[in-house]
């Protein structure tokens, strides 16, 4: 599964070869939505007044595009980043707010409930620490290992990041059924690279990490903690170097290792036992995918050597910052401290309902949905949507077609994969019952505690049974977009479709520039390093020729040597090879999207608006959607941890064709210019 975005899922119709005319024929739908009205930003939907011409766009698209907006723009003090997508996202905030806030005086409204629990924080400092004692007295008793392999099931369904990390989806090599994956874990420092590296900027993340550690295992109420946060520090360090890296972690082929739940027994110790584990958690399980099996097999053993003080001070430290919401306002003013303004750079908490917005909005989201397309979804921004998608799916078909460098036995499985594709926009065709969730009044941890488990018991209770196609990763008010593998789907959320990534009012060159990049980067998503090990059906299995395979991976390194060479802050460089499947996304849904724009012209040349052609207009489309600010902290963060390139070099994937240097003419001397020889073309 590939996202648009990092973080910071209705079925859609099949597409086939019968709707394939059709698509050519509907993709004018976009244009003829914006005449005679006026779009949500400039004149066309590209922001004029953000640009700044001083900058070549030659040498800087990003800058010439977006500079004026990145000099002018201060930069919110809750943000560690901000730019298009976050005032989309703080927009639908807005809005969930209102839609919840409405349900605070029905007394049958599990949202108001919910809420008004939240926002009572008179309430919640008045309890204090009392509601958590019962979990913590539980951790303090932990005086035989045997015991930790309960205490970590029994923390995985209270929604605490403990030392396995399960979620459960489609099976990769049997996509009709639902499988649970255990992924690692066991480390509260976002990269291992933070344990290991000897940058500086890597061992002051470490002293903040000791004295966080510190300062929770105080607010729990424990004394004496110098020596002890050592030895979490510690523990975490060991688990840290058998932790797969990010570009094996997220390597699809070498992460499938299934199990029986007889199997799992290889992965135990005396203090860590999965099958244990499993058993207590999740009882329907027979079978589960384990990721990173040595890394299991090593976390066995190093917890089984860790001292039992050091396993419950991490268990109490987890607990109280997975559980921060819930508790009063010291520990979240810690978690933020550190999780936030430490690593990410942001000065400022957000306001308490953003926050009481965000928790409600995920405990109860499939009822906020509904709501929320009802009010902001129209239906012709989901026929709009959906025509322009299918004209990006006729377009890589001609693509496919046309490849130099795929054999023809290829081309037939390519079509055929492409045949096969679900493309949803909007909303799920059924949603969520919340019948079973208990929302007490008053009982702010109660209520967060039941959500989890709830949550947890859902998604357990979906393995190995049939896949729901109607299930969504993400939920209708999303601002992202993702692509699933094996489901052959990609997802377009009803809180995304709006300017600047989509505006049916806009010039048709800014929408296909936009999200018709975005829906053709998600297609490509299923062509790209990873995507390409599925099959026709979804399954994880090699359908390509060795010549066929060689040919592509020629083209990803030389990707990958492009943004390796990249230097968003002095000597920290874009990871090509990590970012690898997101710069195929971007490279070829920019040149699908420009096909299509071409094909919805029909011919006829684009119309000159205020100066800019209609091919300008279509790669400014693309660059005000990666309009982004970012705190330095932050973007050091998203190089270690992010498959993204930063949104700068986002922007800049527009030297690699050959209409954006004749659209802006750009020349030899630019410094984005490659010569026609070393432009990569993958698609």
């Amino acid at each position: 599964m590939r996202l648009l975005l990092a973080p910071i899922l209705l079925a859609g119709t099949m597409f086939s070869a019968a709707t394939a005319t059709y698509a050519q024929e509907a993709a004018p739908a976009t244009a003829a939505a914006s005449q005679g009205a006026k779009p949500e930003i400039g004149t066309f939907g590209f922001d004029e007044t953000g640009m700044d011409k001083s900058v070549k766009p030659g040498d800087d698209f990003y800058g010439y595009a977006s500079g004026g907006w990145v000099k002018n723009t201060p930069m919110p003090a809750d943000k560690a980043m901000y730019g298009s997508y976050i005032i989309l996202r703080d927009l639908t905030t807005e809005r969930l707010r209102g839609i919840i806030q409405e349900k605070q005086d029905d007394p049958s409204s599990k949202l108001g409930r919910a809420y008004a629990t939240f926002m009572d924080a008179a309430k919640v400092e008045s309890l204090g620490m009392a509601p958590i004692q019962p979990w913590l007295a539980k951790i303090r008793g932990l005086t035989d290992r045997k015991g930790y392999s309960a205490l970590t099931a029994e923390a995985m369904q209270m929604g605490i990041y403990g030392p396995i990390l399960p979620w459960v989806w489609t099976d990769d090599k049997q996509p009709e059924r639902m499988i649970l994956q255990i992924d690692q874990g066991g480390t509260g420092l976002p990269d291992r690279d933070m344990y290991l590296s000897d940058k500086p900027a890597f061992a002051k993340i470490r002293a903040d990490y000791v004295a966080h550690l510190g300062r929770v295992l105080a607010l729990a109420g424990e004394t004496n903690v110098e020596a002890r946060v050592a030895a979490v520090m510690a523990l975490e360090t060991e688990i840290a170097k058998a932790q797969w890296t990010r570009e094996d972690a997220s390597d699809m082929g070498k992460t499938y290792h299934k199990f029986t739940l007889a199997e799992t027994a290889q992965f135990a110790s005396p203090a860590l036992n999965l099958q244990t584990v499993l058993k207590a958690a999740a009882p329907n399980v027979t079978e589960v995918l384990v990721r990173e099996p040595s890394w299991m097999t090593a976390m066995t053993q190093i917890v089984d050597k860790a001292s039992l003080e050091a396993l419950r001070d991490q268990m109490i430290v987890r607990s109280l910052d997975s559980l921060a919401p819930a508790l009063p306002d010291a520990v979240e003013a810690e978690r933020f401290a550190f999780y936030d303004k430490a690593l990410k750079g942001t000065p400022e908490r957000e306001e308490r309902w953003k926050r009481g917005t965000t928790l409600v909005n995920a405990q109860l989201r499939d009822e906020v949905a509904q709501i929320y397309v009802q009010r902001y979804f129209p239906p012709e921004y989901k026929a709009a949507m959906t025509d322009l998608a299918k004209n990006l799916l006729v377009v890589m078909g001609d693509r496919i077609d046309k490849l130099d460098w795929m054999e023809p036995v290829t081309k037939a499985k390519a079509k055929e994969k492409l045949k096969g594709f679900v493309i949803r926009v909007g909303y799920p065709d059924k949603f969520r019952d919340y019948a079973g969730l208990e929302v007490r009044d008053g009982d702010l941890f109660g209520n967060v505690i039941r959500a989890n488990r709830f949550e947890f018991a859902w998604s357990v209770g979906r393995t190995e049974r049939p896949t729901e196609r109607s299930d969504w990763y993400m939920s209708p008010q999303t601002v992202n977009a993702n692509a699933t593998y094996n489901r052959l789907e990609i997802t377009f959320p009803a809180a995304f479709l709006q300017a600047p990534a989509f505006d049916p009012k806009a010039d048709p060159a800014v929408n296909y520039g936009a999200i018709g990049a975005i829906a053709g980067h998600e297609i490509s998503h299923h062509f790209d390093d990873q995507g390409a090990k599925y099959n026709e059906k979804g399954i994880l299995a090699n359908w390509w020729t060795p010549k066929d395979l060689a040919a592509f991976d020629a083209a990803g390194k030389a990707l990958i040597a492009q943004y390796d060479a990249y230097e968003p802050l002095p000597g920290e460089h874009v990871k090509g090879e990590f970012t690898l499947g997101e710069n195929i996304g971007d490279l070829a849904g920019l040149t699908i999207a420009y096909d299509a724009y071409q094909r919805s012209l029909n011919g006829k040349p684009a119309p000159v608006i205020n100066g800019y052609t209609g091919d300008q207009r279509f790669f400014l489309g693309w660059a005000q959607f990666w309009r982004v600010k970012q705190r330095e902290e932050h973007l050091r963060q998203h190089l270690l941890t992010d498959a993204h390139s930063p949104a700068t070099q986002r922007t800049w994937v527009v030297r690699n064709l050959d209409a954006w240097y004749k659209a802006f003419d750009v020349k030899p001397g630019d410094k984005l210019y490659l010569a026609p020889a070393d432009r990569v073309r993958v698609w």
